[in-house]
């Protein structure tokens, strides 16, 4: 190879590689698809009037406001959600449908419900709307001031003291099993179908104790109609700044929290979740919207990154599975 020949081969190779970077930073720089570009159907894993579609009409309203599309809510409550997810997965793909649900639709259904599909690829959470813990709560006539108290009480009556949940296999459940195993006592599990006829049997004084999400319980217990003796959460609520935490009490495999989240078919294009994203957490830094997420009883949510969610979904879900596998717990 002569002299000329060598360098225009290398002319050739600079030019090739300057493309090549010049390619790649093109690729890095493409901006997310457009979204919305027409109306958004906004599905609610919950009846209508509940904490999900009260979360889910506040980010439809400032997304709305945002984008100048119209959102429109759509409650389909039923079979613990599934009905939710299963009406999200026959429509298209486009990011123009999204669904509005709690974390248990992937960590705990699965476990209570016999399904034919595999919630964790069925759906894929894109944010995160807000989040909040549970509150372990107790009738009027509990004879117990605080935890260490009421933990007395119970230790004197094993076997005699019930606690309810919101539906059996949920974490509303696992959490006193979980008590009961790490402070040495027997509380007897009810399971209510939701936290309305469960709280109502507390307040009457027909099941003395009960783990609910603090966003049901907070106004009963402003109202003093229950007693309210700790918080899964990891550090005290705002809601809640004078209820201890589970952890601070000495009991940290209780901490638990749970989030209400904003979700996609996961065959949308990549760039669309990305923008639904975006739109979502500008809405989400708005002050007014973030105070009317804690008047609801949920924190605004944060920013972790969809695939953190997902892999708190996996965690939560072996967590849970455990627990009530111990028991030896058998889905409906």
């Amino acid at each position: 190879m002569n002299p000329n020949q060598w360098r225009r081969r290398m002319i050739q190779a600079a030019c090739l590689s300057c493309l090549g970077v010049s390619g790649l930073a093109m690729a890095q720089a493409q901006p997310t698809a457009k979204w919305p570009e027409k109306m958004v159907r906004v599905i609610v894993a919950g009846p209508a009037g509940g904490t999900a579609d009260i979360i889910a009409r506040l980010v439809a309203d400032q997304l709305s406001r945002d984008t100048g599309q119209p959102f429109v809510v759509d409650p389909k409550p039923g079979a613990g959600g599934v009905l939710a997810v299963n009406e999200l997965s026959i429509a298209p793909h486009d990011g123009h449908t999204l669904l509005v649900g709690v974390n248990s639709l992937v960590s705990e259904i699965p476990h209570i419900i016999k399904l034919r599909v595999d919630m964790a690829k069925e759906i894929k959470p894109v944010a995160e709307l807000g989040h909040g813990g549970l509150v372990m709560v107790g009738a009027p006539t509990v004879p117990a001031k605080n935890f260490r108290e009421l933990l007395t009480w119970v230790k004197a009556n094993p076997g005699k003291v019930s606690y309810a949940s919101y539906s059996p296999g949920t974490v509303s459940h696992v959490a006193g099993l979980q008590l009961n195993k790490a402070a040495g006592i027997d509380m007897t599990h009810v399971g209510y179908k939701g936290s309305t006829p469960a709280l109502a049997d507390v307040m009457g004084g027909h099941v003395p104790l009960m783990f609910d999400g603090i966003a049901t319980s907070l106004p009963l217990i402003k109202a003093g109609k229950i007693k309210a003796f700790a918080v899964s959460t990891p550090k005290r609520s705002p809601l809640l700044p004078e209820v201890p935490t589970f952890a601070e009490l000495g009991y940290p495999q209780l901490e638990t929290v749970s989030w209400m989240g904003l979700w996609l078919k996961p065959d949308v294009p990549a760039a669309v979740q990305a923008s639904v994203r975006e739109a979502t957490l500008r809405a989400l830094a708005q002050p007014a919207l973030r105070a009317h997420l804690l008047d609801t009883g949920l924190e605004a949510g944060g920013t972790r990154k969809p695939e953190e969610l997902t892999g708190s979904l996996a965690a939560d879900y072996r967590r849970v599975g455990e627990v009530l596998k111990s028991i030896d717990f058998k889905p409906e």
